[in-house]
């Protein structure tokens, strides 16, 4: 097997700068970096999702960025699609391929070549679902498909009932289908994951998000030209919470019994509880990501740890395994 084919595979949580050591890996073993994100796929979510921007990829293509309409949902299995033909060009052209993300279920997806139910949609069942609220959904499918439910946004009612959709009419957790825990990789890759503390998590959390909170309005509002507020709430949690906190703090502006302090005041208020709420949701999610890959699919797996990933606390560690990885 030639060393281009060979792939490197950079996860863990949110904030942990998987993005930046993927760069630097690349910069080192001429690679090419394909992202596995499932909003950073979407045009114009680039401050809330974390998107790298170009400065900082500093000259090393990525792919699979920027590939979808948000204003409808992107799947994983079109992002396997569209991934694995990036994947094969890169390779032809001698390239090291880097795969680096948070998203489990596409980085499972494009390695271990799921195969995914082509269930068309179902009107009458739909019609049902959404009658339930929110989190009725989510707890259904926790009963039926409790991998699925493991790495799904629980706030989105679209995934929510796709995913009920395809298990209800399958009658088979898409889980089943296809784990990774049962399948071995027709590739040759390696896995490499960024431990971080929880109070070190915590406060990278923190920090990025103080640094982005008022690029993430104004791209807010920026996007609700095109989408509704509900389609925001589906796009994951800083969209779904600068959102409300915008609706809340119009809503407050418009109050005619209140003047003009106590407006400033409320909304202060709002806000500062957007935030602190935000981080810790945030926080949640990174914990999901980290359960997620720590035992693969997370705990409705049985709790089967994942063998496969190499978990490292700095750039030298990580270059000193894909140096061995390479030879």
């Amino acid at each position: 097997m030639s060393i281009s084919s060979k792939i490197i595979v950079i996860l863990g949580p949110t904030a942990s700068g998987k993005s930046d050591l993927a760069v630097k890996l690349a910069k080192k073993i001429n690679g090419e970096i394909i992202s596995a994100d499932s909003r950073q796929v979407y045009k114009g979510l680039d401050i809330g999702s974390g998107k790298i921007t170009k400065k900082e990829m500093c000259g090393i293509p990525h792919h699979l960025l920027d590939v979808a309409n948000p204003k409808r949902t992107f799947t994983v299995s079109q992002y396997q699609k569209l991934a694995k033909k990036a994947l094969a060009n890169i390779i032809k052209r001698g390239k090291i391929l880097i795969i680096c993300g948070g998203t489990g279920l596409y980085i499972d997806a494009l390695i271990y070549d799921y195969q995914f139910p082509q269930v068309p949609p179902q009107p009458k069942l739909r019609k049902q679902l959404e009658k339930k609220s929110t989190e009725e959904l989510f707890e259904q499918l926790k009963k039926l498909d409790p991998r699925r439910a493991a790495n799904i946004d629980k706030n989105n009612r679209r995934r929510l009932i796709r995913a009920l959709e395809i298990v209800i009419t399958t009658k088979k957790p898409v889980g089943v289908l296809r784990q990774a825990q049962d399948k071995k990789s027709s590739y040759d890759f390696l896995k490499i994951g960024i431990k971080k503390s929880p109070e070190e998590l915590k406060r990278l959390i923190k920090k990025r998000l103080i640094k982005r909170l008022n690029g993430i309005i104004k791209e807010v509002k920026n996007l609700r030209h095109g989408l509704s507020w509900q389609r925001l709430d589906d796009l994951g949690l800083e969209y779904r919470y600068v959102s409300r906190f915008l609706r809340q703090r119009a809503q407050t502006y418009a109050d005619l019994t209140l003047t003009n302090a106590e407006k400033k005041q409320i909304a202060k208020k709002i806000k500062n509880g957007m935030i602190e709420n935000l981080e810790k949701e945030i926080y949640r999610y990174a914990k999901r990501q980290i359960t997620w890959f720590s035992a693969r699919g997370g705990s409705a797996s049985g709790g089967k740890k994942d063998e496969e990933i190499h978990w490292i606390d700095n750039y030298d560690e990580a270059l000193k395994l894909t140096r061995e990885f390479l030879k």
